[in-house]
């Protein structure tokens, strides 16, 4: 706190009082966009992305919004990489379980029938099996093939962009996707 008073003070002795007033205005203006880019720092690590932020995110990026959005809701998250991708497992206090996967928004099917979600997903098996929920995360939007995939898989959920959005503004991941 001391060094901006003396910065003033010296550019008050050099310039007069009219670098005394534009001293006061720099600092007004530094002190302003640092408090701004505090505010968003503060608010993506709580877990709260906007629509722009999520957009702006590569894959990496994506699970780590994605690892601090269960964090704000509750959920103990590890994370477990897969081949250099990301890939979350999450544990909640009722007990439930999730292997949450990310499939790039920019992936297009190569054919019409093959499953264009993700390698990170273990094979579903039988629902309540293992008790293990599978979330697989996109920034876009899901196929018809996509979603008769998962369907078929039993346990595998899909959260598109806009549940994504909706998610990342505050929304609990159970009004969203996950059964209670």
């Amino acid at each position: 706190m001391l060094a901006p008073v003396l910065l003033l003070a010296w550019i008050y002795r050099g310039l007069g009082a009219l670098g005394l007033l534009l001293g006061t205005v720099l600092l007004a203006a530094v002190g302003f966009v640092g408090w701004r880019l505090r505010r968003t720092v503060v608010r993506r690590r709580s877990g709260t992305y906007t629509s722009a932020e999520l957009a702006r995110l590569d894959e990496q990026g994506l699970g780590v919004a994605v690892e601090r959005i269960l964090s704000r809701d509750g959920w103990h998250v590890i994370s477990m990489p897969y081949r250099g991708r990301p890939r979350l497992y999450a544990r909640d206090r009722g007990g439930r379980q999730l292997d949450v996967g990310f499939r790039p928004a920019d992936k297009a099917p190569a054919d019409e029938d093959a499953p264009t979600v993700v390698a990170p997903l273990r094979e579903a098996g039988r629902p309540g099996v293992d008790n293990l929920i599978r979330v697989v995360v996109s920034t876009g939007s899901y196929s018809r093939t996509d979603v008769l995939w998962a369907s078929r898989q039993g346990g595998v959920r899909l959260v598109d962009g806009r549940q994504l959005q909706q998610w990342a503004a505050g929304t609990p991941l159970d009004d969203l996707v996950l059964p209670g």
